[in-house]
């Protein structure tokens, strides 16, 4: 089976940076495009940022300029530096991956994944 994992969030000031991070694990073969989504309280999940296994960049208009996505392939890894953060930035924050699996005999499989999420919380 494969898994996301996140970590990093937490409580923060108003104006303060959390970095979050996201670890895949399992039969992986290869991750295609990997992207954080957040889901705040009574509200529809929404995306945040996604990156490509190259490293092309996509960004909510509510975040540009103030959060940035990264990737490290060779960890399976993604990340996402939030800064100058606002109380509207309060949500669970889900990771995603589109990973490639090997399905035996010679196949292979693409899968959506998501993690369970990590909560961040922007308030005085």
């Amino acid at each position: 089976q494969v898994h996301l994992v996140e970590s990093g969030g937490g409580l923060v000031q108003p104006g303060g940076s959390l970095r979050l991070s996201c670890v895949a694990s399992g039969g992986i073969f290869s991750i295609n495009d990997m992207g954080w989504y957040r889901q705040a309280p009574g509200k529809q999940r929404e995306l945040v940022a996604t990156i490509t296994r190259d490293g092309n960049t996509n960004y909510a208009n509510s975040v540009k300029g103030r959060f940035t996505i990264s990737r490290d392939n060779a960890r399976k890894t993604v990340y996402l530096q939030m800064n100058s953060l606002k109380p509207e930035d309060t949500a669970v924050y889900h990771c995603n991956a589109e990973i490639v699996v090997v399905l035996p005999p010679s196949g292979f499989q693409d899968l959506e994944v998501w993690g369970q999420g990590t909560l961040v919380t922007v308030s005085s």
